[in-house]
């Protein structure tokens, strides 16, 4: 793991820094809950009414809610490396946490499978783009030829001076939706200096490369994406 990524675990390993988390993702990510409700809606198109999903990126445990509220018969199997953030996820999926496992790990904690579908949502700008195949790669072998996989993450043009102006813009909309300035400067800093974030093609290219098909763009906002494809 590259030490940018290790600090960001840290951050999300802090009890106290994470307390107030379910407010943090939808002041940075435009219509955080129309994409949950988007993820539902593309992962039901090809999964079954009892489907086992693997989330990977679990830690908080916004999308394990919304998908479990949706679809009662599914079960999931939740992924991430950061034990507070799945003690998080227990706490916000209420009664439904009975139809979670939630494994502290990266991708190939998981168990093998085969899944009916997988989403990976807010997590795959964390990683370069070799872990980003490999964590991909991982992911595809896990499910059921033809399984649906849902990723959003941070994806947008790194040209200069396009790059600096999308990362003001990303700033500007997280104060406009309540989020405090000096902190969110800290982000937009970190972000920056620390992530190594791709073009909305590189991405795409990404997902080919791990063995996706039927790849589509259904979400593009200010720094944020997000792709159906097929396994």
């Amino acid at each position: 793991m590259a030490d940018s990524n290790r600090l960001f675990l840290e951050m999300f390993s802090d009890r106290d820094r994470i307390a107030n988390y379910s407010e943090g993702p939808k002041r940075f990510t435009p219509g955080l809950d129309a994409v949950h409700r988007m993820t539902s809606i593309l992962l039901a198109e090809h999964a079954p009414d009892d489907a086992h999903v693997l989330v990977l990126g679990a830690g908080g445990g916004l999308e394990l809610k919304a998908l479990a509220d949706t679809h009662l018969g599914w079960r999931f199997t939740g992924v991430d490396p950061a034990g507070p953030m799945l003690d998080l996820a227990r706490e916000t999926m209420g009664k439904e946490a009975g139809r979670a496992e939630l494994v502290e790990g990266y991708v190939d904690a998981a168990p093998v499978g085969p899944f009916d579908a997988a989403t990976c949502l807010l997590t795959l700008h964390f990683l370069d783009r070799e872990e980003r195949v490999q964590t991909l790669s991982a992911m595809h072998r896990r499910l059921k030829p033809g399984a649906p996989l849902v990723v959003v993450h941070s994806s947008f043009p790194q040209d200069e001076p396009a790059r600096t102006r999308w990362l003001a813009r990303y700033a500007a909309f997280a104060v406009a939706s309540g989020a405090d300035p000096a902190q969110t400067e800290q982000a937009r800093i970190a972000v920056s200096a620390s992530l190594a974030l791709l073009t909305p093609d590189e991405d795409e290219v990404c997902l080919r490369d791990a063995g996706f098909g039927e790849v589509e763009l259904f979400y593009a906002a200010f720094t944020w994406r997000g792709w159906l494809a097929r396994a």
